[in-house]
């Protein structure tokens, strides 16, 4: 599996597009990363870069950007609103998929040591990376900040996890390390008060505030047996906060680091801020993320905002993002795109959409034009996914309908598992060409001596097999459709019955398209174990299938 990791990197330069636009020179030349987004901020002089790949090609990455920077910006004549220590400010190594954080944290140590030695900055570790257990917060790496790191750099106990303890006036020093996938988030409040944006902040981080007696802001602070002050938690693990002002759009902000998006969500430190805000007398306006974010923490957001209004949660991809967007106002201070700012969809531009990507006219030419595919087998789980939308679409208008308001969250969870399955029968509609591509490929493989003979002849087998299988998948999807059809013809409103039966009708005509699919294929694999297995599977999905339609067709009252 390939070891991806991403690497979210702040620069302290926000306004000088020829300075951003070299670091992004640098990150692009390397060859396997892909740079994601770049966003920088006017007000707090600093811009978030995003880029992934292999771990050696982004540390590489990473390596020429921290260059770039210490080449092209000078510490000496920066000033912005963001807490900032360096040139690099901050080097965050982020795993992706196929790498352990333990493995991250030597790469970063890695990364850490080279830009020490090569480029004579101060390196401290942090996070996951930190050598020093004192050193794992990065607001404690970064007290005192630029201005008080001269003097921090001859306290023995400062001294740099890499390269040397000598000021280095124009670059500053760097924070290196490695953590899990953090999400910078900022609440858009209705005042241009620090002190009360302050207030919220210290109400909602972890950390929360110090406790004072009487006044919670000027009262006599509370201090404990040895004479240190006590804290008061705030509502939020895992969350970091202050407030500050953005001259920019002449608002004050409450400024989030969501360091673990599995225990506080973007959705509940929203609605935290929201609670606080309120209780002081202000009111959220709208919201903004820095970086991006993953998909499924949009999509959680929208089910929790349908939830709160007691509605279906069964809904497309798209329109649970856009919910989320609206609910959390992401879109208040600049315009929101999706295919921009989440991670995913970042990472899928420039890549083929596939037969499902294309306009229903285009897929139906397609269907039509001389190519030998999409055939049969990707109408059958078109057919299928069809069906099982209908059925989905009768779940979701049931559970709004007016007096029906207590059976909302039942007909929700169908609509849930009805677009679960749509969406699989989607992806097996792009799926069964790539199969029948594969046995194309195969029959092309040279065949000049025995060898090549016998392995082209397993190529064949082995990709015949292959497409028999996603068939027999696209049957197993249809037979589940028919469990959300049955449900919708006894409970679903009746008004809906012919989309019922119409949905019905699609799943039958999905499954026994996909059945004729895998019985042409078997023919090319006869004596084969596997297929004569998945040739007996898809029989007797066939004979419950037709039960399931049969019986269903029965219900329908039209």
């Amino acid at each position: 599996m390939r070891q991806i990791i991403e690497c979210v990197p702040n620069f302290s330069e926000g306004r000088d597009h020829v300075v951003l636009e070299a670091i992004a020179d640098a990150v692009r030349s390397v060859e396997g990363v892909q740079l994601l987004d770049v966003d920088p901020g006017k007000a707090t002089h600093r811009t978030v870069f995003t880029f992934v790949g292999e771990a050696e090609p982004v540390i590489e990455a990473a390596f020429r950007a921290i260059q770039v920077a210490a080449q092209r910006i000078d510490m000496r004549q920066h000033s912005g609103e963001h807490p900032r220590m360096g040139a690099t400010d901050v080097c965050p190594l982020v795993p992706i998929s196929g790498i352990s954080m333990e493995e991250t944290v030597q790469y970063a140590h890695r990364l850490a040591k080279r830009v020490g030695e090569e480029l004579q900055i101060p390196v401290y570790c942090y996070e996951a990376a930190a050598m020093n257990p004192q050193r794992r917060n990065l607001a404690v790496v970064r007290a005192g900040e630029y201005e008080g790191l001269k003097e921090k750099l001859k306290n023995p106990d400062w001294k740099p996890d890499f390269g040397p303890a000598e000021f280095n006036p124009q670059s500053g020093a760097t924070v290196i390390g490695a953590r899990n996938f953090l999400v910078a988030y900022n609440v858009n409040l209705n005042t241009t008060s620090v002190r009360r944006a302050n207030s919220v902040a210290y109400d909602v981080r972890e950390k929360g505030r110090i406790k004072r007696m009487g006044d919670p802001i000027d009262g006599d602070i509370v201090l404990d047996a040895q004479g240190n002050p006590v804290w008061e938690a705030g509502a939020l693990k895992s969350v970091k906060a202050i407030g500050w002002f953005i001259e920019e759009y002449g608002i004050a902000q409450i400024s989030m680091n969501l360091t673990d998006i599995t225990v506080c969500s973007v959705h509940e430190a929203f609605d935290a801020v929201c609670a606080s805000a309120l209780r002081r007398g202000m009111r959220v306006t709208g919201s903004e993320l820095v970086g991006l974010i993953s998909l499924q923490a949009m999509i959680a957001a929208g089910k929790h905002y349908l939830r709160l209004q007691n509605r279906s949660t069964g809904l497309p991809e798209r329109e649970l993002i856009r919910i989320a967007v609206k609910s959390l106002g992401l879109d208040e201070l600049k315009p929101f795109d999706p295919d921009k700012k989440i991670i995913e969809y970042v990472m899928a531009e420039g890549q083929s959409k596939g037969l499902v990507g294309k306009t229903v006219e285009e897929f139906v030419w397609e269907t039509a034009s001389e190519s030998p595919a999409p055939g049969g087998g990707s109408i059958s789980a078109l057919a299928g996914s069809m069906g099982c939308a209908l059925a989905t679409m009768v779940a979701n208008l049931s559970s709004h309908k007016r007096g029906w308001d207590a059976q909302t969250s039942y007909f929700s969870e169908w609509a849930e598992r009805g677009q679960a399955l749509a969406d699989r029968l989607l992806y097996l509609v792009d799926e069964d060409t790539r199969s029948f591509n594969r046995i194309m490929d195969a029959f092309q493989l040279p065949k000049t001596n025995e060898e090549e003979i016998a392995e082209r002849k397993r190529a064949i087998s082995d990709a015949t097999i292959y497409a028999m299988e996603i068939p027999v998948q696209v049957m197993e999807s249809c037979l589940q459709g028919f469990e959300i059809c049955k449900e919708m013809a006894v409970r679903g409103m009746s008004s809906s019955a012919s989309d019922v039966g119409v949905g019905n009708l699609m799943l039958w005509a999905g499954l026994q398209g996909a059945h004729l699919n895998v019985r042409i294929n078997a023919k090319s694999v006869k004596g084969n174990s596997k297929g004569d297995e998945l040739l007996q599977r898809a029989g007797e999905i066939e004979r419950l299938g037709k039960i399931e339609y049969e019986l269903i067709a029965g219900m329908i009252q039209v």
